[in-house]
């Protein structure tokens, strides 16, 4: 077991357990946000035939050659193309098609030109000037060839994403399925939200507020319900959800109180411990062991410090169990608009947001860092950090700030 473990060995110690999602087929009308399982590669060209970027005309640009206002070339109108009607007629010498957006350029044209650029009855169009062969046409394969790789495995399915498999004609696709992390509280100060609170208790708001940044990870939360600081009842509990969930994730006891639990319980369910406590503030309360090839993570049970721990250590981690290739945390090194004053014996996680001023950006600090607060994450975007020696930090030093 390694202890006061700084948070980057706390994220490698998760990655080095082994994941192995497993994939599934959905309709693609339901895969948004779904992480793909396979490569894709275009079966098609996109769009899949030469076409008019605009309403006008297509004609051999070869035939206008020397028009002017005086003597501008008349052209006979063979046919109208809208969007999604294909050509029935070759566009020889001395003829032309009316053409709308989108519509499939006609054999023998090379050339198009907007409507109000020409003089035109229903029969014949005049263009004044010359237009080269090859002008104003969106070639077949413009967006995608084939063979192409649409996107790689791991890739999240976003909006445009689908567009493109839409564009391929797929109307299913091969994702990862969502995995199942079961969310258990202990402490025996808990009630769940709708109980009546009596003296010396608070509510449970561990559960949905991980629960929901779990959902915007990727994964499928579950209840694991409250149970009791003692170590054989967490260690049960956690046992049964281990059979029913790829992940655990507790919250309290992971501290070093007398009724801190969390590595007894560890040690009882026959788990093997990576680290315990971790060099960061807040959320140094911290526990991450693994049974089998499942991960138990022990967060504070102090909400803000729960946060934390949640989206600096076990982030990495969980975008992996969901399949993702593009697991690792981001980050972006920014200067700071406030001082920092507060000094530590380990690193400081600050929370903030991004902010410009005069085309330059900041991280600006939100008020509100202590182990308990959750209302300071409802503006947060970055998460700052000041390592030991950089403390205090001075009002426009560079720090190293994670997006959330």
């Amino acid at each position: 077991m390694q202890k006061f473990v700084s948070d980057a060995q706390a994220r490698n110690l998760l990655l080095s357990v082994p994941v192995s999602p497993q994939a599934e087929t959905v309709p693609l009308s339901e895969s948004y946000g779904r992480i793909l399982a396979e490569d894709v590669r275009a079966r098609l060209m996109v769009p899949p035939f030469m076409r008019s970027p605009f309403d006008g005309y297509a004609f051999r640009g070869e035939d206008t050659a020397g028009a002017s206002k005086e003597r501008p070339v008349t052209l006979r109108i063979t046919e109208e193309l809208p969007a999604g009607k294909a050509p029935e007629f070759p566009v020889m010498p001395g003829t032309a098609a009316k053409i709308l957006t989108g519509a499939p350029i006609p054999e023998g044209a090379n050339a198009t030109i907007k409507y109000e650029l020409t003089s035109f009855t229903d029969a014949e169009v005049t263009i004044f000037s010359p237009v080269k062969p090859g002008s104003n046409l969106v070639p077949a394969g413009e967006d995608v060839k084939a063979g192409d790789l649409v996107a790689e495995c791991g890739s999240a399915l976003t909006g445009s994403l689908m567009g493109e498999l839409a564009s391929q004609g797929l109307s299913e696709v091969r994702v990862y399925r969502i995995p199942v992390i079961a969310i258990l509280n202990t402490g025996s100060e808990l009630v769940d939200v709708g109980e009546e609170l009596s003296p010396a208790k608070i509510y449970n708001s561990n559960y949905y507020t991980l629960s929901g940044y779990l959902r915007s990870l990727g994964a499928h939360p579950v209840y694991g319900g409250v149970v009791k600081d003692e170590p054989a009842a967490i260690s049960k509990r956690i046992g049964e959800l281990l059979e029913t969930s790829d992940m655990v994730i507790t919250t309290g006891g992971a501290s070093v109180g007398d009724y801190d639990w969390a590595v007894t319980a560890s040690e009882l369910m026959g788990a093997d411990v990576l680290f315990w406590k971790t060099a960061m503030k807040p959320g140094g309360s911290m526990l991450a062991s693994r049974k089998g090839d499942k991960v138990i993570l022990g967060l504070s049970g102090s909400p803000g410090a729960a946060i934390l721990g949640l989206l600096i250590v076990g982030q990495p981690y969980i975008r992996r169990l969901c399949g993702r290739s593009d697991y690792e945390l981001r980050s972006l090194e920014v200067a700071l608009k406030e001082p920092f004053t507060k000094t530590s014996e380990k690193a400081r996680f600050i929370r903030g947001r991004l902010v410009t001023e005069n085309g330059q950006a900041y991280f600006s600090q939100i008020e509100g860092d202590a182990n308990g607060v959750i209302s300071s994450f409802m503006k947060t975007d970055l998460i700052g950090v000041i390592p030991v020696e950089e403390q205090p930090a001075y009002a426009g030093q560079i720090i190293k700030a994670y997006m959330i």
